[in-house]
């Protein structure tokens, strides 16, 4: 497989300083999905935002990194992949300083919601970035095992250097810890960085935009209620409506001249192949591994930085695996790499199956690395494949969706496996439940464990001690039956990676847009306009 170049160049020192340039960055935009979780004690007493403003202030980075990621995936390939990279870094710069600064809910809600725009261009700039940097198809493999690593870290470090830093500084520092990396990204980016833009792109096209936008916000937020509340009707007509909306998206796609994403991409076998693994991988992954953080608080009665530290061997275990895939997948055929992998994810989910109420932590530890191994090698393969097979000058809006399907995978699979699991919960902790609790007491015991807690807290011992029984063995239940979904949905997906036959490797060389260039300049064509020696 090489790229449609007169001659494959292989990367230098340059490109690969510059991929750690783009890495570093790539932990931050994870490390702000969850380094915030630590400072809800310390952010409530100094803001005191209502419980509504919470959920926002938490919720809101993410909503809208997942609206705006085919936004700016395609918006990268018209302006150019590193002027917007840049863009955005100053912006998640400056947007850290406020969200730092904030004096009030609504301002920390507003900052945070511009701090996840800001970083949508992130990911599918620096992975489209990599199309344009590593041409030689075994270095580009190992460079996307790195970008994922920078993922992996990201989790990893996230609530450890979080938890350090909130040990000394107040809540409002945990921001400040992008400031540098985003300087260092402005000043050697231009050094590092080559620039890529299709020379032919039209102009954006501002209600996809605005139709993308409001569909996936709809969609995740209606997701993400079912996983906390059920399945309410806000939470589903929300949802109904995010489809709703991606179907209007979709079909002004098809009519306009220069669509915010060309619809040609899926009618590529390996592309769209290799967006549902990854999508559907992203799914097994988040739910299956939902529950494991409380389980290790409530249940184990863990610390919130005891349950960080443990979930690392999970977060390590992604970066071997990651670095690993690229030297396997040169001695193993990919299709292999990742059916074998699922198999050994599925395995990892069936020792969850295991633990028993109070006990499990060795089985947790064991399976977590063996779904995290399992799981590497489908994310750094479907990803190489992704922005391998779509054409260089649309590598942009092709990150954009896999990254997008990476964030519907993931909501889903919250939703879908958390409310089967609190389904579960409420179901078995029924019974249990004292006859003279107020109903206060009464709805909170039945609504979570955390909840259960609570309330066996305020009981007689004995009562309280029968009630926190019967809600661990609920809850654990419900990490059960998760485990098994997952398990047998890995299952499932290796059966299908493994029935594609070649879903691990490219069946078709993109075609060529740009012109012939003359044999002896050795520049890829690949390179456009902007394109920097």
């Amino acid at each position: 497989m090489t790229e449609p170049t007169s001659i494959t160049q292989r990367a230098g020192r340059r490109e690969w300083c510059g991929l750690a340039v783009i890495a570093l960055a790539c932990v931050l935009y994870v490390m702000d999905l969850t380094v915030l979780h630590l400072a809800v004690p310390a952010l409530s007493a100094d803001l005191q935002p209502s419980s509504t403003q919470m959920l926002w202030i938490i919720d809101i980075y993410g909503f809208m990194i997942a609206g705006s990621l085919i936004t700016m995936g395609s918006l990268g390939d018209r302006i150019g992949r590193r002027r917007l990279l840049l863009i955005g870094a100053a912006a998640f710069g400056v947007t850290s300083v406020l969200a730092a600064f904030s004096t009030s809910p609504e301002m920390l809600i507003v900052t945070r919601a511009l701090l996840g725009v800001s970083g949508a261009t992130l990911a599918p700039s620096t992975l489209s970035l990599i199309r344009s940097m590593f041409h030689d198809p075994r270095q580009r493999t190992t460079a996307i095992g790195i970008w994922i690593t920078s993922f992996s870290a990201g989790a990893a470090i996230g609530p450890v250097l979080g938890g350090v830093v909130l040990e000394y500084f107040w809540w409002g520092a945990v921001f400040l810890l992008n400031v540098p990396v985003m300087i260092a990204l402005l000043v050697l980016g231009p050094r590092l960085l080559p620039e890529y833009r299709d020379p032919d792109a039209g102009r954006a096209d501002l209600p996809s935009a605005a139709l993308s936008l409001a569909a996936m916000l709809a969609l995740v937020y209606g997701l993400k209620r079912v996983a906390q509340d059920g399945m309410t009707a806000t939470a589903v007509v929300t949802a109904l409506a995010g489809v709703g909306l991606a179907f209007v998206f979709v079909r002004r796609q098809r009519r306009l001249t220069d669509p915010l994403i060309d619809l040609s991409l899926f009618r590529i076998p390996a592309f769209s192949a290799a967006l549902a693994t990854y999508g559907i991988g992203i799914f097994v992954l988040f739910g299956g591994f939902l529950f494991i953080p409380q389980y290790l608080q409530l249940v184990l009665g863990m610390t919130p930085l005891e349950a960080g530290l443990w979930t690392l061997p999970w977060a390590l275990s992604f970066v071997v695996g990651s670095n690993v895939t690229p030297i396997l997948a040169r001695r193993i055929d990919p299709t292999w790499l990742m059916g074998g992998g699922l198999l050994l994810a599925a395995v990892g989910f069936a020792l969850l199956l295991g633990i028993e109420p109070g006990s499990g932590l060795p089985l947790i530890v064991l399976g977590s690395i063996g779904f995290s191994l399992g799981m590497s090698p489908v994310f750094t393969l479907t990803n190489d494949l992704i922005i391998g097979s779509a054409p260089p000058e649309r590598a942009g809006a092709a990150a954009g969706v896999s990254e997008t399907a990476a964030e519907v995978g993931g909501a889903l699979g919250i939703a879908v496996l958390g409310s089967i699991g609190v389904a579960v919960y409420r179901r078995d902790v029924e019974d249990a439940l004292p006859g003279t609790l107020a109903s206060e007491q009464d709805a909170a015991a039945r609504g979570t464990l955390g909840g259960a807690v609570e309330v066996a807290e305020g009981l007689p011992a004995a009562s309280g001690e029968a009630l926190m029984n019967a809600a661990e063995a609920a809850f654990t239940t419900g990490v059960h039956l998760g485990a098994l979904i997952a398990a047998v949905s890995s299952l499932a997906l290796a059966g299908f990676v493994l029935s594609r036959g070649r879903v691990g490797v490219l069946t078709e060389e993109p075609e060529p847009v740009e012109e012939p260039v003359d044999e002896s300049v050795d520049e890829p064509v690949a390179c456009g306009d902007g394109c920097r020696p």
